[in-house]
């Protein structure tokens, strides 16, 4: 899953981080959301590939429409539309 990790770090000039091995403290907020996407029915040896598009898409927008407290108690969808612009909604 992070086999192209430097190409896409490269293309949107961004820095990219990796938790050490071992260090579950590092990855707090991945297991938390681990475990809601298990409560959703997303098992954790789950190919996402045999679900079906319409079952993943309503669960990401479950997911994407929760306040969470890292992002000041706005949803992850509200972050992502204030740092777009309308020309790039239309291609969405």
């Amino acid at each position: 899953e992070f086999s192209k990790w430097k190409d896409i770090s490269n293309k949107h000039d961004i820095s990219t981080y990796f938790a050490d091995v071992g260090a579950l403290n590092q990855r707090a907020l991945n297991e938390q959301t681990n475990g809601s996407l298990r409560k959703d029915g997303l098992g954790k040896d789950m190919d996402l590939s045999d679900l079906p598009t319409d079952y993943v898409q309503q669960v990401a927008s479950y997911r994407n429409n929760i306040p969470r407290k890292n992002l000041n108690y706005r949803t992850p969808l509200e972050v992502f539309i204030k740092y777009i612009t309308n020309e790039q909604i239309v291609f969405f």
